[in-house]
């Protein structure tokens, strides 16, 4: 069973109904025995990085979710903001992540991007560039949907596993071990955010 996380941020709904089209056994819940039940944690979330981290720590489930991710090495997803909440620290709101992967959460380069608006919103291409289980069968030429106006920034870009193209290139998903993230919306991404969700679901713990 897949555990989403609710923390009062993110497209809950529209990731439990891709699941049940995906027959994937999942529940939104923000009950500490059921998220110890699952096999599986997915964090999602829309919206601003400080409201973000004030939820989840007033949810008083980031020792919880500490616990199960790094010691239990219970496979995590972050999709969008739930993926930034994994990093170090966010330019948006100057706030401190959970840092679980070597990275920053950094605005987008208005210099670099031109007459190109922000946020970044729409369908990307994005290209694979290190080996992750998420990618297993994914269709030729991957395109995913995005709305964001911050990105992530590695520290280590083994940890990189897929970048996207906006005004410059910048990684849109990644893997630490246990730990995925993207910054697309494997939910609202059709066959290819559908093909994501089920290599997710058969992850090894």
């Amino acid at each position: 069973m897949i555990a989403i996380i609710n923390y009062g941020l993110g497209n809950l709904t529209s990731i439990k109904n891709m699941c049940k089209r995906l027959s994937i056994d999942a529940v939104i819940t923000e009950d500490p025995d059921e998220i110890k039940k699952a096999s599986k944690l997915l964090l999602p979330g829309v919206g601003h990085f400080k409201r973000g981290m004030a939820n989840l720590q007033e949810s008083g489930l980031v020792e919880l979710l500490t616990q199960q991710v790094l010691e239990e090495k219970k496979p995590i997803l972050g999709i969008c903001l739930g993926a930034q909440l994994l990093t170090k620290h966010s330019e948006e709101g100057d706030v401190d992540g959970l840092g679980w992967v070597d990275a920053q959460t950094i605005r987008f380069d208005k210099e670099q991007l031109g007459k190109l608006p922000i946020p970044h919103m729409g369908w990307s291409d994005i290209t694979t560039v290190n080996n992750s289980e998420l990618w297993t069968d994914l269709q030729e030429e991957p395109r995913f949907y995005f709305v964001h106006e911050f990105h992530f920034k590695f520290e280590d870009q083994q940890q990189v596993t897929a970048t996207a193209h906006y005004g410059y290139d910048f990684a849109c998903a990644f893997q630490k071990n246990n730990i995925y993230g993207t910054q697309f919306h494997p939910e609202k991404s059709h066959k290819f955010g559908m093909k994501v969700l089920e290599n997710f679901n058969k992850v090894q713990g």
